[in-house]
């Protein structure tokens, strides 16, 4: 993720917003909410805001996650971003 002085910034535990932007797929936001869920499993899926694009191409979602630590937060980016439907994790 980002370097760790951005870290600094960041009081843990808290809720942490995490936007995935994919293409629509049929299991796109299944498949982002499972990989949330291994690393939170308390994370409410109800909670997800979907947008598509305005050709209808990509997705983005926004997940705000509760995060207990920096590294529990850099292992959801990075398994976010490994999967073949992501595009981009911010």
């Amino acid at each position: 993720m980002a370097n760790d002085s951005a870290y600094d910034l960041i009081d843990f535990p808290c809720h942490f917003p995490i936007k995935v932007i994919g293409e629509v797929s049929e299991n796109f936001t299944t498949i982002i909410i499972s990989i949330i869920q291994t690393h939170s499993k308390a994370f409410d899926a109800s909670a997800v805001e979907m947008k598509g694009s305005s050709q209808g191409k990509y997705i983005s979602l926004t997940c705000n996650v509760f995060v207990k630590s920096k590294d529990q937060l850099d292992k959801i980016y990075i398994d976010l971003s490994k999967h073949p439907l992501t595009k981009f994790v911010l």
